[in-house]
């Protein structure tokens, strides 16, 4: 007879199997480490309704969709206390992601031009609202659908309704073929543990075939079933609230003698090893008080046995729990995966009111992605799918400054251009949001998402096309060290110290500092004030760029339309691809190399303090409106300790006390990175946060890998 523990060691080898198993069939992987699985090879294709042998809009995604879910190949593991895996990426299988009949031909040239991606047509980054699903069940979703339906009439919303109902019967459809292997499993298991197993699983999700959860394990089998649909549908991976939202399922199994704290564990671990959707423990409800309860800690127990790649944030607040926070920094010491993350609640919820929204709706704004917030079910955002790259716009604010002819050329004057070009680019990435608002349901329909959102159902229209009761719509900045170093580097070592002038700076620039005295230069360039170093010219810099770029972000709100763009600084991964777009910098980057990653200062911008510098300098440079820019921290293992975890925690606190929004965190041996580099497969089982993600090691391409490797080398 296995013990829970030897259950979910069972699922954390196969999980490491599966993943070798997606990168010796599907290659590198430079994303997260989702729980889908590799399916039988040529066993779907999609079903185009477009010459270019894609497909969009309504009935098109209904009917692939329906088609998928009724021969998605069903999985069903004797050890696991839930059934049901994802395979299929039905998004990335389309040829193109945007529908021609759209085109957005007037916006490419400044697209192209400032490096800006600009979001259109990408996947869904908002959150649902799962306290909705695990209330109303796929049978009250299907009545809340058949009410309005009598409400509103018009044959577009019929319509609507229809493909909504047939969604929600592709997925019952799906269940039910697992209720049937899972019995089927059962008559020829001997072995009399799996096969009452077996039969429990069977009886949980035809318990929820048509009802709502009432016990812990339908709960977790419910949001399963809906996040494992949604994935396959458009990659969604937001979660929720997940103590709060299984809190009352797990008090009534306790009060009932239903369950123990040992199986509460084993449930929770098979639920998070399933697949690592972004969720959060700990901080405030709506009133203020914390939600941090048993079942709080029982969630880092179960992530501590399966100690896979995890998406787990938890928020910090003044009324925090102070034994949550111990836990938590006591598990991201000991395990050294980097999990789980941290949130910055006071930041957070005082920038989000900054936009006139109430503290009440500010609180609930809860970590669920890479790097953002959202209110689940309640708003529709492009969160982490548009950034510009100002690293970039720098650089096309320098050459126009030099091809000026008999110009005196000054910091000055290129911050003039640098200003009016960066509100040029977000001036077109704002312009993309709204062509992607107008169009994306012709393009791709959200009838997964629309299911647990406040609006789409009660008014017969896509949350992206006016269901959602708020538009609060991210733009992030990138490359900011970049360009706060580069001005410093300008102001300092020409107009202040003369040791340079424009014309020996341009002609390195375009050389690539590889002249006669190209590395002197460069050297030059990168020891001056930089930005991370307190009252620097590079902080200096730094400020005047975050305060333009918020302005610029914020004046393309439009409260009549219930439009709120809300400014960010990330990069995600686009650290390389932006690189690759912008040559030699004045801060002495060379060309083609990456770009700064979010609001972190380069790499080694400071020799000692760098922890405490690092948080005081992001801290100062939010953007304050409710988005994030994220501390990317990298910690040696001769610092995180156990006899360290008070200093870690002190760290933490003291961010956010500063203004700090996001902290994730990697702790990574410099020896370990380096030969995983050189051969991953030597560590199948290391995981890092590569930027608000995490990934096991192995599935990234080289150049991710060498992003991993430069932080954690510098840092």
């Amino acid at each position: 007879m296995k013990t829970f523990d030897e259950k979910l060691a069972s699922l954390r080898k196969l999980k490491l199997a599966q993943t070798q198993e997606k990168i010796a069939l599907e290659g590198l992987l430079d994303e997260d480490d989702y729980g889908r699985i590799v399916p039988p090879k040529g066993f779907w294709k999609i079903i185009p309704n477009h010459q270019d042998g894609s497909f969009y809009g309504f009935d098109a995604w209904a009917n692939n969709f329906c088609d998928l879910m009724e021969k998605h190949p069903v999985y069903v593991n004797s050890d696991d206390a839930f059934a049901g895996r994802w395979m299929y990426f039905m998004s990335k299988m389309r040829p193109n992601k945007w529908n021609p009949e759209y085109p957005y031909d007037h916006l490419k040239p400044d697209i192209k031009k400032y490096d800006i991606i600009c979001g259109i047509g990408d996947d869904a980054h908002f959150a649902p609202d799962y306290e909705m699903g695990v209330q109303l069940g796929w049978g009250g979703l299907l009545d809340k659908i058949e009410h309005y339906r009598s409400i509103n009439t018009s044959p577009a919303q019929q319509h609507f309704y229809d493909l909504h109902i047939k969604v929600i019967k592709g997925i019952q459809g799906w269940i039910r073929r697992h209720i049937e292997k899972a019995n089927e499993m059962a008559m020829h298991e001997s072995n009399s543990e799996r096969k009452q197993n077996l039969l429990d699983i069977a009886q949980t999700n035809q318990n929820i075939l048509v009802d709502a959860p009432k016990t812990l394990r339908e709960a977790c089998q419910w949001i399963i079933w809906f996040h494992l649909a949604s994935r396959t549908y458009n990659r969604d991976g937001a979660g929720g609230q997940l103590d709060s939202l299984l809190l009352p399922f797990y008090e009534h199994d306790i009060a009932e003698n239903n369950i123990d704290d040992f199986t509460t564990i084993y449930y929770l671990g098979c639920f998070l090893i399933n697949d690592p959707v972004y969720w959060q423990i700990g901080g405030p409800d709506k009133n203020g008080k914390d939600q941090t309860s048993k079942i709080s800690f029982l969630l880092l127990e179960a992530a501590d046995k399966i100690n896979t790649s995890l998406n787990i944030t938890v928020r910090v607040h003044d009324g925090i729990n102070p034994e949550l926070l111990d836990r938590s920094v006591y598990y991201l010491v000991k395990n050294k995966n980097a999990w789980p993350r941290f949130s910055g609640d006071k930041a957070l919820v005082k920038g989000f009111m900054s936009n006139g929204f109430s503290v009440e709706l500010a609180r609930q704004r809860i970590a669920v992605g890479c790097n953002w917030m959202s209110l689940p079910g309640l708003e529709y955002t492009m969160n982490d799918l548009v950034k510009v790259n100002m690293a970039k716009v720098f650089e096309v604010a320098y050459y126009e400054m030099i091809a000026q002819p008999d110009s005196e050329y000054s910091t000055g004057k290129l911050w003039k251009l640098f200003e009016m070009h960066l509100t040029k680019a977000v001036e077109v990435a704002a312009a993309g949001i709204r062509h992607h608002l107008k169009y994306q349901k012709y393009n791709e329909p959200e009838l997964l998402l629309n299911l647990l959102s406040h609006g789409p159902i009660e008014k017969g229209l896509d949350v992206s096309d006016g269901g959602a009761q708020y538009y609060n719509l991210a733009i992030d900045g990138a490359g900011l060290a970049i360009v706060a170093d580069s001005f410093a580097a300008l102001e300092q070592r020409i107009e202040t110290e003369h040791l340079l002038d424009w014309d020996e700076m341009t002609t390195q620039l375009k050389a690539d500092f590889k002249t006669t005295n190209g590395q002197k230069i460069q050297a030059i360039c990168r020891n001056s004030e930089r930005y991370g170093a307190t009252d620097s010219l590079g902080e200096k810099w730094g400020e005047q760029i975050r305060d333009i770029f918020t302005d610029l972000v914020c004046k393309q709100s439009n409260p009549a339309l219930k439009q709120v763009f809300i400014p960010g600084f990330f990069s995600w991964a686009n650290t390389v691809g932006f690189g690759l777009s912008v040559g030699a910098t004045p801060n002495g980057r060379n060309a083609k190399t990456p770009i700064s990653h979010g609001a972190n200062p380069n790499p080694g911008f400071i020799i000692e303090g760098a922890s405490l510098s690092l948080a005081t300098t992001i801290a100062k440079m939010q953007p304050a409106k409710g988005n994030t820019a994220p501390m990317q921290w990298e910690l040696d293992p001769t610092f995180a300790k156990e006899e360290n975890v008070n200093l870690i925690k002190a760290i933490i606190k003291t961010h956010f006390r500063m203004g700090g929004t996001l902290i994730n965190v990697n702790i990574m041996d410099k020896k370990k990175i380096l030969e995983a580099h050189k051969d991953p497969s030597k560590y199948p089982e290391l995981v890092v946060r590569v930027t608000g993600f995490t990934a096991y090691f192995a599935m990234l391409s080289p150049q991710f890998r060498q992003l991993v490797v430069d932080r954690i080398l510098e840092s």
